[in-house]
């Protein structure tokens, strides 16, 4: 939906951050606009599910997995019991893989629809990994180090495609033996009487580096990166300034640029451009990010405990 004139000169003016010397927390707001979206609603939605799930599996499954630790006792008080906090945590994963099943869906249904597939299967604009990205993985160390330049990423960068398949193994392996787990009854009928003992160290292990991958690694990258601390709300509010989107996603550049020049839409189209994140959307991302990244380093910090106990 196009966007009226005065909004279209507000949006195309600039982030305006320059001008009164602000520096945006969300890093997304930095440098001149106009904004441009990055993730439309379904997008959006669908990482919401993730945190919502992913928060809710570990702060269940820590308690169950140690009981000896001094805080499991309170998190399995705060579920409303063991069987309570067991069942919240099978019935999240359901919703975890009925969700994921909603967005393998639309992936197909893109695929199949789509005019150029090769867009979608190979080359910068694709989330499956290439060669490039190992390369990039290379170059990244270098440039963290001061040895050599920043990676030149395209719309998906590496750590963005380990991100993603890293969820899809999670949904595989953690999902698998957790649906053993379930139901024993069900898979008792052909599986051997330990292969429920392995699924159960998969299980609590695999989890355990997930959720660390999770926190640590997604963390920095996205958050407490030098370069974008202390936050970096792209993700929830859909949407980044044009300086913002060129300096993350480089190979982009002519791309956007010419995108840029387009009328506003409100409606989230990718890289087209975008009204300015209200401040009641600001303040809402603000808020929900240091809220999700502070509970997520306590969890590193539940783990670490709950190991050595």
């Amino acid at each position: 939906m196009a966007m009226n004139e005065h909004e279209m000169r507000a949006a195309h003016g600039g982030a305006g951050h320059a001008a009164t010397g602000d520096v945006p927390l969300d890093a997304a707001q930095r440098g001149r606009g106009p904004y441009i979206w990055r993730f439309n609603l379904f997008h959006r939605v669908i990482h919401g599910f993730a945190i919502l799930s992913m928060y809710v599996l570990v702060l269940t499954g820590i308690p169950l997995r140690f009981a000896c630790a001094p805080f499991s006792a309170p998190l399995i008080r705060f579920w409303g019991g063991v069987e309570r906090a067991g069942l919240i945590h099978r019935w999240m994963a359901g919703f975890m893989v009925a969700y994921s099943l909603v967005h393998i869906g639309w992936v197909v249904r893109k695929i199949v629809k789509a005019k150029d597939r090769k867009r979608w299967l190979w080359g910068s604009n694709s989330m499956v990994p290439h060669p490039q990205d190992a390369r990039d993985f290379v170059q990244q160390f270098k440039w963290y180090f001061g040895k050599g330049p920043k990676p030149q990423f395209g719309r998906y960068g590496y750590l963005d495609k380990m991100d993603y398949f890293g969820e899809v193994w999670g949904l595989i392996l953690i999902g698998g033996t957790g649906f053993m787990l379930w139901f024993p009854e069900f898979f008792g009928r052909w599986l051997p009487g330990w292969a429920f003992n392995v699924a159960t160290v998969f299980h609590g292990y695999e989890a355990m580096i997930a959720a660390s991958f999770l926190f640590i690694v997604h963390f920095f990258n996205v958050h407490l990166r030098p370069d974008k601390f202390p936050l970096d709300a792209v993700m929830f509010t859909g949407r980044g300034t044009l300086e913002y989107m060129i300096e993350e996603h480089p190979q982009m550049a002519e791309e956007l640029q010419a995108a840029a020049r387009q009328p506003v839409s409100r409606q989230a189209v990718a890289d087209l451009p975008a009204p300015p994140p209200s401040r009641a959307a600001t303040l809402v991302a603000t808020v929900f990010g240091f809220l999700l990244w502070g509970i997520g380093l306590a969890i590193i910090g539940m783990i670490l405990w709950a190991v050595f106990c």
